[in-house]
């Protein structure tokens, strides 16, 4: 590889850095190709993308990124592959769901939304944050149950009320 082609390829890696959210560093070396087939299969499914990058380049573009990655550099150590997502959990659930059939991918560290995880430890961590949509839908569930709670009430009150009326007007009669 040419040094015109390495800065190449750190220019693109860090601007993937710049515009993701979420960056996982996993192992995934020792998964036969049928297993890395599924693996990014299972990445496309979910709007992740997997790259292999060498450690070296991968070092060069956190460098020169905006964001703090400074504690993930230690992790830069045998085959390094990174998970990019929009979705802090997303590459979480998906290295949890494909180790239940093989022992990779081993996550090494992860970039979260300004949080740093480091070590297989975090996973179980972050396949428990929510994304921006579940939090969402927490909130707006949350918003509409006091509604919902006084329009069930004013509705089974109100067909009360009304049957007491017909009561006490039919029994005036």
């Amino acid at each position: 590889m040419t040094r015109e082609e390495k800065s190449k390829v750190i220019e693109d890696i860090t601007a993937k850095l710049a515009e993701t959210s979420s960056i996982y560093l996993a192992d995934i070396s020792g998964l036969d190709a049928g297993s890395t087939t599924a693996l990014r299969r299972a990445c496309f499914k979910a709007d992740v993308k997997l790259m292999v990058v060498k450690n070296t380049l991968l070092a060069k573009a956190m460098e020169a990124s905006d964001k703090e990655f400074e504690e993930l550099n230690t992790t830069l150590v045998g085959n390094t592959s990174i998970m990019l997502s929009e979705t802090g959990n997303a590459p979480a659930k998906i290295i949890k769901n494909f180790r239940k059939k093989n022992d990779k991918p081993v996550l090494k560290g992860a970039y979260v939304e300004e949080a740093v995880y480091i070590g297989d430890e975090n996973l179980e961590a972050l396949v428990n944050i929510k994304s921006k949509e579940e939090v969402i839908g927490d909130i707006v569930g949350l918003l509409q149950s006091p509604a919902k709670n006084v329009i069930s009430a004013l509705k089974s009150s109100g067909q009360t009320l009304s049957g007491v009326l017909k009561t006490l007007s039919e029994k005036t009669e």
